[in-house]
C-alpha cells in the first residue's frame, strides 16, 4: 500500500490541488476506511481485465486532473457486466470526455466495484481559519443538498462524539430502520468520521475531504466516492 504522505506530497510536487479520484480512495484507505473495490486502468484493454478480476457489476469513471463533474462530460458509465462491456464503456468514456473536453488530460479510467444498495450517507470535513480541522456528518441525496442536515465537531473526536454527530440531525432516526428496513452500523460509520478526523489532523497539506456518498449497511459502510483538496 502507497504511504499517505507520499500520495500527498506527490500531487503538490505536481502542483496539483486536487487528488485523483483513485488517490483520494488510497488516502482515506489508509487511514482504515473501507472502501468500494477499485483500480486505476491505463488503457480500455486494462479496464477490463481490470473489471473481469473485480467481478461484475462494475462501473467506470474517467480520471482527469482537469475534470471536476465527471457525469456532466459523459465520464461515468454504470451497470457494466462483462468483460467486453467494460472495454467498450472505457472506449466511449474516453470519447465524450474528448469531445466534451477536449484540452482535458486524462490519466485513465477507475474501474470500482458497485455497491450494493444502503443508506446514502456524507463524511467530510474541512481546515476551518480559527477552529482548525473540523469534521462533518449527515445524510446523502437531498438531506444535505436541499436540507442542509448535517453536524459538525472540532478535531480530534472520540467515538461518543461521532455518535453524538449521529444523534444531532434532524433525519436520525433514518439510521434507526424505517419502513420495515434494518437499523446501519453505527460503529462503521463512526470509524470512517474518525478517520477523516485524523487524516485532517495528520496532514495539515489536507484543505477538505468530501466522502460522498458513504453506503451504510445494518453489517458494515463503504465509502464509494471520495474527494480531497489540497491548501493552495
Amino acid at each position: 500500500m502507497v504511504e499517505p504522505r507520499e500520495i500527498i506530497l506527490n500531487a503538490l510536487k505536481e502542483e496539483r490541488r486536487k487528488l485523483l479520484e483513485h488517490e483520494a480512495l488510497e488516502l482515506i484507505k489508509a487511514y482504515g476506511a473501507p472502501i468500494a473495490d477499485a483500480g486505476l486502468a491505463k488503457t480500455p484493454e486494462e479496464a477490463g481485465d481490470l473489471a473481469e478480476k473485480m467481478g461484475f457489476p462494475v462501473v467506470l469513471k474517467i480520471v482527469s486532473p482537469d475534470i471536476s463533474h465527471k457525469s456532466d462530460v459523459g465520464g461515468v458509465i454504470v451497470g457494466v457486466n462483462s468483460k467486453e462491456e467494460a472495454i467498450e464503456a472505457s472506449k466511449k468514456i474516453i470519447e465524450n470526455v474528448s469531445k466534451n473536453v477536449p484540452s482535458a488530460r486524462i490519466t485513465g479510467i477507475l474501474v470500482q466495484k458497485m455497491a450494493k444498495k444502503g443508506l446514502e450517507i456524507i463524511i467530510g470535513g474541512l481546515r476551518d481559519n480559527i477552529f482548525g480541522p473540523v469534521v462533518m456528518f449527515g445524510l446523502g441525496g437531498i438531506f444535505v443538498e436541499v436540507l442542509k442536515d448535517v453536524s459538525f465537531r472540532v478535531a480530534p473526536i472520540s467515538y461518543e462524539d461521532a455518535y453524538e454527530m449521529m444523534k444531532e440531525i434532524k433525519s436520525a432516526k433514518l439510521l434507526e430502520g424505517y419502513r420495515g428496513q434494518p437499523p446501519v452500523d453505527k460503529k462503521a460509520i463512526a470509524d470512517i468520521i474518525i478517520a477523516v478526523a485524523k487524516l485532517l489532523e495528520e496532514n495539515p497539506e489536507v484543505d477538505s475531504v468530501d466522502l460522498n456518498p458513504v453506503i451504510a449497511y445494518p453489517d458494515g459502510a463503504v465509502v464509494v466516492d471520495a474527494r480531497v483538496i489540497l491548501k493552495q
